[in-house]
């Protein structure tokens, strides 16, 4: 009996909020419209057409206006009372700002306040826009909300519906299975502007396409200009409001770097991500046009320049951050001659001595000297260097000048790094919330680890800064040091 009993009135109570709820959809089906205020607040639009459908009651806004069609459906369902603690007073509504933090407005006594009135809690909304809605800005520039799936448009965040306490959260912890994506989800990089070396194709394209796939504006420095070209048309196939160029740069000429250098300052922008990914591997030997061998020259010397000529925008732009691209193999080289110094004849040999991936060891071993020097330089200013591994064998085009490696990257293929994952680590270095203001690291799998005790020696990576200086100096156009 009192089974049954306990059955009807579950039943009977199913059957009421389903009433309920049909009647709440109704009247969020009907569009509200307020007067645009200014509550004291930077916020003062509050135009809310056409809320969300089939809304779960305990998200509907106290609207203040108890004698219209919308209260009294709610009377009528039962809902104009409750004893939720999340429930808004009669006269408050609830609105978000463009980077979803929630706050709530009066309109009786006509003023906004980040804290819910009842709980003194502060909320977010958490996560992306659910599928199929954007983000988008009117001509008045208000913030509204397109549905493309069915084809509506709202002044009302989704998320709201979805809002979160804001307490203290740690931050996310990433591994080497970690995809670039998924360090930047639900982040919005529409004030960044980034440039990256070398992002046609591996590690360096799906770098700039993360960037470009939340919002930034994203330059690809190439060599090849007509392969840059046709990447930014895969990044903006994929959203074709990516903003993403492609400009011409050549690492193995000290004149292309000024160019280009003086090309990127006359576009009058700011420089907050700068991302020195460019590099060959098992080159033959051969020098550039400015007497230097190519791998030291392409990894590194080409890279050292390209920061002086940009150091005053990377300062205006200023917290800003620039993140070298080593690798493992740093660990098996050494800079020094004999003498226990930095020698050009080490870095730059001649033919006899040339072993292309002890070249290429150097180089890298050069890309974390020069990235904690770096640091220690400009971070007074507000520009931090950190350096990364991307991963082991990865299979990019990095190996494409040597059959004999081309195929054991090719073997190795199957138990490697997807390029997205490789791209991660640097991605994370580029944005990381908790490494703001933080450098002179290493990082490998989206966690910091400890390099070389030879990458780590500060004196080094002087004498190295001081041959870098002088070896750039001496060819035409040479700059004032840091």
């Amino acid at each position: 009996m009192t089974l049954l009993l306990h059955d009807f009135i579950t039943q009977t109570t199913l059957r009421r909020h389903e009433s309920r709820h049909r009647i709440i959809a109704e009247v969020l089906r009907q569009d509200y419209s307020y007067s645009s205020v200014d509550y004291n607040h930077r916020v003062s639009d509050f135009t809310a057409p056409s809320l969300l459908q089939n809304i779960d009651c305990r998200f509907v806004i106290s609207l203040n206006y108890k004698e219209t069609r919308d209260m009294a459906a709610l009377k009528y369902a039962g809902m104009d009372d409750t004893d939720s603690e999340d429930e808004l007073p009669p006269g408050w509504e609830e609105r978000s700002t463009k980077d979803g933090w929630v706050y709530y407005a009066n309109h009786e006594e006509m003023k906004t306040q980040w804290d819910h009135p009842k709980t003194g809690k502060k909320r977010r909304c958490a996560g992306d826009l659910p599928y199929g809605w954007e983000q988008e800005m009117d001509d008045k520039g208000q913030i509204f909300y397109v549905d493309h799936i069915n084809k509506r448009k709202t002044y009302f965040d989704p998320r709201q519906a979805f809002t979160v306490e804001d307490v203290l959260v740690k931050p996310k912890r990433y591994d080497g299975n970690t995809a670039a994506l998924e360090i930047l989800q639900g982040r919005d990089l529409s004030d960044r502007v980034v440039l990256i070396t070398g992002g046609n194709s591996g590690i360096g394209f799906e770098t700039a396409k993360s960037f470009a796939l939340h919002g930034a504006h994203v330059i690809l420095a190439c060599r090849n200009l007509s392969k840059a070209i046709k990447a930014v048309r895969l990044i903006q196939q994929e959203w074709h409001k990516a903003r993403v160029e492609a400009m011409m740069l050549d690492l193995a000429s000290l004149r292309s770097v000024r160019e280009f250098a003086d090309s990127f300052k006359a576009k009058k922008l700011p420089l907050h991500i700068l991302i020195c990914n460019a590099a060959v591997c098992t080159q033959p030997w051969r020098l550039t046009e400015d007497g230097l061998e190519s791998t030291f020259q392409i990894c590194h010397i080409g890279h050292f320049l390209l920061v002086q000529c940009l150091q005053e925008v990377l300062r205006r732009s200023a917290p800003a951050r620039v993140v070298v691209v080593s690798s493992e193999s740093h660990r098996f080289t050494d800079l020094l001659d004999q003498c226990g110094k930095v020698d050009l004849a080490v870095l730059s040999p001649p033919q006899k001595d040339y072993w292309s991936m002890l070249a290429y060891n150097r180089a890298k071993l050069c890309n974390l000297l020069f990235s904690n020097e770096l640091h220690r330089r400009l971070s007074l200013h507000g520009v931090t260097c950190n350096a990364v591994h991307p991963g082991n064998m990865m299979y990019t085009a990095i190996h494409r000048s040597w059959w004999l490696m081309t195929l054991f990257f090719t073997l190795a293929r199957p138990f490697t790094k997807s390029m997205q994952q490789g791209a991660a680590t640097t991605v994370y270095c580029a944005v990381a919330p908790e490494l703001e203001g933080l450098g002179g690291m290493y990082f490998n799998n989206c966690f910091r680890c400890l390099p070389s005790p030879k990458a780590e020696d500060q004196v080094t990576a002087a004498s190295l800064w001081e041959l870098s200086e002088r070896l750039v100096s001496e060819r035409p156009m040479g700059l004032q040091s840091l």
